[in-house]
């Protein structure tokens, strides 16, 4: 281990951490030391215990040895309530907000400051109020959450945090639904932070925002710390060497195949969906998938990605438009079944692997077979084959790389990456001829980035059809043939990737027309 970190006031000292969970070992003697008034990056693979570490920082878990200081001071911290009166806050990864509440009663929940709930409020809006003008993250305090973007939604998390008196801010995942521009406001107001004394640890697989915005970096692999260093004495390239044990090769979206075929495999037409509250989601959108083609569609989240995809696996029916897929036909009246989509080689990625994709509490291998239960190598006459599913989720599990390797394990027990793997083998292994993927490397490490990205290029040069949403621009202009934008639901561009870069779909997606 190459430790290059000296400073002399450390906000936090990990000391000899280990942490098991049954046979898994998690944390393995790993030291950590992160200086005051600053922000440490924290990376490594799906599964290299980066989550379990800050868990136990936060009071989640308890090591099973080793010392946690703060400050320079031994402390025991059993419990979140302990890290939070030491001055530690977390923003986790899946927000954790109360949408039908307004942004200044998330702020309060379980922090109220007096018995009289009118008296607290205004005490806390003062408060919020001082702490916003201070730190640059201006969120409207009485808009509901659920109404919020998401950038706002990142910043009403972190204001959460600051207003339990954080000093010390772990961020998971902090960038993963921002757009570039979003991301770039967030470092800024992070480094302000910073200067003001707070110390910040970010786990992020996005190597780039490392090298540009952090001052240190600690590189776990397998449950250990394998290299901790300023990032002014490394590179991305060291960093990715690091994380996976070896050299990638990830392509840049450079090596692309010949034009996709003529055959058009899906076709939708002016679909228009509004939700139950009455809020118009998507109207006249039109999309064309082609066999052997990538199409990326890109947008600030919540702009109707997640209801085009649902409409398209037959998860949700639309008010108007038309849909053809494989010589069959639906119009509203009779919408397209998620069982009948499946049968015409419709595969499925939904955004929210926990809340779409999954059952946290199923095992492994229950999960693995969720959708295509009734194939026949799977059930009969109503009989689950369980040891077929058993063999089959094996299978799944090797070929794409979850760890740990146990199908036993329940699906909550897996770090968010090694959902995702699962999820995307249980889809890309029928072999689809449309693949309907929502984020499908949010939260997962850039070895596996190189590997899922090889899969959709392989599935691609296959002849599927593959409609890609993902919020990172660099994985769209990376993988896809043709960009889609989409904004406020409806469709604003149409672009070949050779005419895209990040900067001109990043103003596409924040609402800008280009000349």
């Amino acid at each position: 281990m190459l430790t290059d970190l000296s400073a002399p006031v450390w906000a936090v000292e990990m000391i000899g951490v280990h942490k098991r969970f049954g046979e898994v070992r998690a944390n393995e003697s790993v030291d950590l030391r992160v200086p005051t008034g600053t922000i440490h990056a924290l990376v490594g693979e799906n599964g290299a215990g980066k989550s379990t570490l800050m868990s136990i920082l936060y009071g989640f878990y308890a090591a099973d040895k080793g010392e946690i200081r703060v400050d320079g001071r031994a402390t025991h911290i059993r419990s979140a309530q302990d890290a939070i009166a030491l001055g530690i806050g977390m923003v986790h990864q899946h927000f954790m907000l109360v949408d039908t509440l307004s942004v200044i009663e998330n702020v309060m929940l379980g922090a109220e400051s007096n018995a009289l709930l009118y008296q607290a409020e205004k005490q806390a809006r003062v408060q919020l109020e001082t702490l916003m003008q201070s730190t640059g993250l201006h969120v409207c305090l009485d808009l509901l959450a659920g109404d919020l973007a998401v950038g706002d939604r990142q910043r009403l998390e972190i204001l959460k945090a600051l207003f339990r008196g954080a000093r010390i801010l772990i961020l998971d995942e902090p960038t993963a639904v921002l757009t570039p521009q979003q991301t770039e406001q967030l470092f800024e107001v992070l480094q302000r932070l910073c200067a003001a004394g707070t110390t910040i640890v970010i786990i992020t697989h996005k190597l780039k925002e490392v090298m540009r915005w952090c001052d240190g970096v600690t590189v776990m692999r397998a449950g250990m710390v394998v290299l901790d260093t300023m990032v002014a004495k490394t590179s991305i390239d060291l960093l990715a060497q690091a994380m996976v044990g070896r050299k990638l090769q990830i392509a840049d979206g450079a090596s692309r195949r010949s034009p996709p075929h003529d055959e058009i495999l899906l076709q939708a037409e002016a679909l228009s969906y509004t939700d139950s509250w009455g809020v118009r989601r998507l109207h006249a959108v039109n999309v064309t998938l082609r066999a052997g083609e990538i199409v990326g569609l890109a947008g600030v989240s919540g702009n109707g990605q997640s209801e085009l995809l649902e409409l398209l696996a037959g998860m949700k029916r639309p008010q108007l438009g038309q849909l053809h897929i494989g010589g069959h036909s639906f119009s509203p009246r009779l919408w397209l079944a998620p069982k009948q989509a499946r049968s015409l080689g419709v595969a499925h990625v939904p955004e929210d692997r926990q809340a779409r994709a999954l059952v946290m509490n199923f095992a492994a291998w229950e999960s693995a077979m969720l959708g295509y239960e009734y194939l026949p190598e799977y059930s009969r006459g109503g009989w689950m084959h369980r040891r077929a599913i058993r063999s089959a989720a094996e299978h799944m599990m090797e070929g794409f790389d979850v760890r740990p390797r146990s199908p036993a394990l329940r699906c909550s027990k897996f770090s968010g990456g090694n959902q995702q793997k699962l999820v995307l083998a249980r889809e890309i292994s029928q072999r689809p001829r449309i693949l309907l993927v929502g984020q499908p490397t949010r939260g997962v490490d850039i070895g596996a980035i190189e590997f899922i990205h090889a899969r959709l290029r392989a599935l691609r040069d296959e002849g599927c059809a593959i409609l890609l949403v993902s919020n990172e621009l660099e994985e769209i202009l990376s993988l896809a043939d043709r960009v889609l934008v989409i904004d406020r639901g409806a469709i604003t561009g149409e672009l070949p990737v050779t005419q895209c870069n990040e900067a001109k779909l990043g103003r596409l997606m924040a609402g800008e027309h280009l000349q």
